[in-house]
């Protein structure tokens, strides 16, 4: 049991050379995470299989990506569970001593295997017959903060701030920060980060969150100006029934049925489903459009690829269950040429400046925000827990997860027209 997910099928890789104990949830979830459909890996099945259940590979045309970008130049901050450098695939992928020491208190030792899974679905090189990464040469820089399955209160206190791991990613030449984890509660002081992380050019991908089944709260940090929120969709494009919907969801990107580390032992995968896969792969799609396009702002990156979505609805009209649409790279960086628009202008002006509001309306209500004068205390983590545990069960949608060339790019539901069923934002 990892963070909520209940994983069932396995398949065997070669040790990691780390052994860490079975770890326990001690914080209340205020995410209320759900349990997850395992993919049903077989305890026998060759390391290949573990790739082959890597469905949005082959659905994105990573092959074809690949020959363009594969991430290169470009550092990706995992900010999460740790990320533990010596799986197969991670290894030389992790920036260790990248990690400044005030902020990167055992950022290498991953307590539940979140964190690594999540660096591996952005950059693992796939050795040994581990996972493949979207961006295969981008690289990792991680960071460890108190989530849920960390269950030590003296490291629980020794854990470094999420706002201070914020401004210190912000500090670095990191370009992208990916955060797979949230909770509802609206930290001062993590807002303030956030929007410094912005002025100094970085790009924050963070999960929607998995609790839309039994209260759809308003989830933070995807939630936060400047922080582009990810829901999760399935092979077919159909955002799953978990996938937190509201106007601060700003792109969908593939997050069920896909494998991850079981847990912090690193002897085998399982299958899982959330909005965490959702965001690192988001974050993987900047990665290679970064890397294809090295002068580019994080305004013009994310200006691209809100503009490639897959959708057939008007595109300043966004939905609230897959935002702009459906993330695509590939329509990016199949054009040498792609305009991204003006360097300074934010692609999310207007939900920026409008906030977040609930499916009435209206703007969170106090209780659910942390007044700067008392700041929840770090041992309830703020609600905070990784967002990677869900029900494979999926909405109404009916979009299709189909890469298409610059001659038909457009999604198709059997042979024609893509079609989605979507509820508009509250602006």
């Amino acid at each position: 049991m990892v963070s909520g997910i209940s994983r069932r099928g396995r398949v065997s890789v070669p040790s990691a050379g780390r052994n860490g104990r079975q770890v326990s949830a001690i914080f209340s979830s205020l995410a209320a995470v759900a349990a997850v459909l395992s993919i049903g890996l077989a305890p026998s099945a060759s390391a290949a299989d573990v790739q082959s259940q890597q469905w949005y590979l082959s659905a994105m045309k990573a092959d074809e990506m690949w020959k363009v970008s594969t991430g290169k130049g470009v550092k990706v901050a995992v900010v999460d569970t740790g990320v533990n450098p010596e799986t197969p695939s991670l290894k030389g992928q992790v920036l260790v001593d990248e990690v400044p020491k005030a902020a990167g208190y055992k950022a290498t030792e991953d307590y539940v295997g979140h964190g690594t899974s999540m660096a591996e679905l952005i950059a693992g090189t796939g050795a040994g017959g581990g996972l493949k990464g979207l961006a295969p040469n981008a690289k990792i820089v991680p960071y460890r903060i108190a989530l849920k399955g960390l269950d030590s209160k003296a490291e629980i206190a020794k854990a470094p701030e999420e706002a201070a791991v914020i401004r210190a990613i912000a500090d670095s030449d990191v370009k992208i920060i990916n955060m797979s984890f949230g909770g509802n509660i609206d930290f001062p002081d993590v807002r303030a980060a956030v929007k410094y992380a912005q002025s100094k050019g970085k790009l924050m991908f963070a999960s929607a969150g998995n609790d839309a089944e039994v209260k759809n709260f308003i989830g933070y940090p995807a939630a936060y100006p400047y922080v582009v929120g990810v829901a999760a969709s399935d092979e077919s494009g159909t955002a799953g029934k978990f996938s937190e919907h509201g106007n601060y969801v700003d792109l969908a990107a593939p997050g069920l049925d896909m494998p991850a580390w079981c847990d912090n032992t690193f002897r085998s995968y399982c299958g899982g489903s959330g909005t965490s896969m959702s965001a690192a792969i988001a974050s993987a799609s900047a990665a290679l459009v970064w890397s294809a396009h090295p002068n580019w702002t994080a305004n013009q990156v994310l200006a691209s690829l809100i503009d490639t979505a897959g959708r057939d609805w008007a595109k300043d009209d966004p939905s609230t269950y897959l935002g702009y649409g459906l993330i695509r790279p590939r329509m990016v960086l199949e054009q040498s040429n792609f305009n991204p628009g003006a360097a300074n202008t934010d692609p999310l002006a207007r939900e920026n400046a409008t906030g977040v509001t609930d499916e009435a309306g209206n703007s969170p209500s106090a209780s659910a925000s942390a007044p700067s004068s008392s700041p929840p205390s770090k041992a309830t983590s703020g609600g905070r827990t990784s967002a990677a545990a869900s029900t494979s069960d999926t909405s109404d949608n009916t979009t299709m997860w189909v890469a298409l060339g610059a001659a038909a790019a457009v999604l198709v539901i059997g042979g024609g027209a893509f079609a989605v069923l979507r509820s508009r934002r509250a602006t």
